[in-house]
């Protein structure tokens, strides 16, 4: 029985030790709390009858004590909510070279200074990098830094891709950004049968697209076949025959139109008819964009060529049931577009003295429901969305004569101007 007593009694005290520093009381206070929370901990608020009457400092609620010390609690969440979670430092004073880094500067003006068509003509010389050594040498190990403005572009790489960005940057420069004149044929025909009697002049290249197929020709060929194909009743070119380019600059072929639809129906009250029509627009139509750059020598051309077509297959109508004020129910149409894409992007080289030939295949060409058709020449046959074989002929045609050095020839400005607009 006694041993029951002591044991009772010991619970007792250790209840009456328990409310005491819950709520300590005088001189103690600081003691009692320092026992109660530890030091830059922020305590858990309680929602039991208690927290109604005081708060963690024994102090009634509504009392000057109790809003500092939610001020404070406040100030110390906002902190920690404030407070950066990753890690970083400040770095060191040079650039990390653990896989032999080399900085390098080169001067890049004589080919900026001679470039009018573009606001920012460095940007070519970068975009060719990142197409020759891969955008992810840059943002890998090693480190590496690619920046350019109109006079200056700085690298910092490895002596390896330090060579390759001195080629390129040669053949920008050394040509002294030279303009050079572009055929670029944009053609289109209803059948691709005019391989029967073509396929001896034409010779293979590879292509990754699916689909797609490309040709390298002689020049005199290339004649031959250009006069057979414009004898067909349905022979469509889509082009100005001659494009003047800067190296390395780009160019853009496109027929673009919009056209509108109903989009969307807004609810509003304050019309008679109870809502307002929405249009829209979709850009329809083919773009071709084409970035040549010769080489050192001037006897291979690299060149990127890329081919964008959208079309409106048919408009897909819709009704909806919208309220009215003259009439308890009408129907207004809106309108869905159904479209056909078609994306093409590969870079090709060849000798200069050829004349590259990209059979696109049986692609979508945009044909308005007015009745006009986007591309000229394209024939109205039914509702059936139009399709024909797109060929892209690319060839080079030389340098333009410099007109500080005279007075040009006859044959010479027949073969940089004629048909050029």
């Amino acid at each position: 029985m006694a041993k029951y007593y002591i044991f009772s009694a010991l619970l007792m005290a250790a209840a009456a030790c328990q409310a005491w520093g819950q709520y300590p009381l005088g001189d103690n206070e600081t003691r009692a709390n320092s026992s109660w929370q530890k030091t830059g901990e922020i305590p858990m608020q309680s929602t039991g009858p208690q927290a109604e009457r005081y708060d963690r400092y024994g102090t009634a609620q509504g009392s000057a004590g109790s809003d500092a010390a939610r001020s404070d609690a406040s100030s110390s969440v906002n902190k920690v909510a404030s407070r950066p979670t990753t890690k970083f430092t400040s770095g060191t004073a040079s650039l990390p070279n653990d896989g032999g880094q080399v900085w390098k500067e080169y001067d890049i003006s004589a080919y900026t200074s001679r470039v009018t068509s573009t606001r920012k003509p460095e940007q070519a010389i970068i975009d060719w990098i990142l197409r020759e050594t891969g955008y992810e040498a840059w943002h890998s190990e090693p480190l590496g830094v690619l920046s350019a403005n109109n006079r200056t572009l700085r690298v910092y790489h490895t002596p390896e891709m330090q060579a390759v960005v001195a080629d390129l940057v040669d053949r920008f420069t050394s040509t002294s950004a030279a303009t050079q004149t572009f055929a670029l044929r944009v053609i289109t025909m209803d059948s691709p049968n005019w391989r029967t009697k073509a396929q001896p002049l034409l010779h293979p290249v590879p292509v990754q697209t699916p689909g797609v197929c490309a040709w390298l020709l002689a020049k005199e060929d290339a004649a031959v076949m250009l006069a057979e194909l414009r004898r067909r009743s349905d022979y469509r070119e889509h082009s100005s025959p001659y494009l003047m380019v800067n190296n390395g600059q780009s160019t853009v072929v496109s027929a673009m139109r919009g056209r509108q639809y109903s989009r969307d129906v807004i609810l509003r009250s304050d019309l008679p008819t109870g809502a307002e029509l929405q249009s829209g627009q979709v850009e329809e139509g083919f773009t071709i964009d084409f970035s040549p750059l010769l080489s050192g020598d001037r006897r291979m051309i690299d060149a990127t060529v890329k081919c964008d077509i959208d079309q409106v297959e048919k408009m897909i109508p819709i009704l909806l049931d919208v309220p009215a004020q003259a009439t308890s129910r009408q129907r207004i149409q809106i309108e869905e577009p159904q479209m056909t894409h078609y994306r093409f992007h590969e870079r090709f080289r060849w000798p200069v003295e050829h004349v590259l030939l990209i059979g696109m295949g049986m692609v979508a060409l945009p044909v308005p429901v007015d009745g006009r058709p986007l591309v000229p020449g394209v024939p109205l046959i039914g509702t059936t969305p139009a399709r024909a074989d797109l060929l892209v002929f690319i060839e080079c045609k030389g340098q333009l004569p410099d007109p500080q050095r005279g007075p040009h020839t006859a044959d010479q400005d027949a073969k940089t101007y004629r048909g050029r607009y």
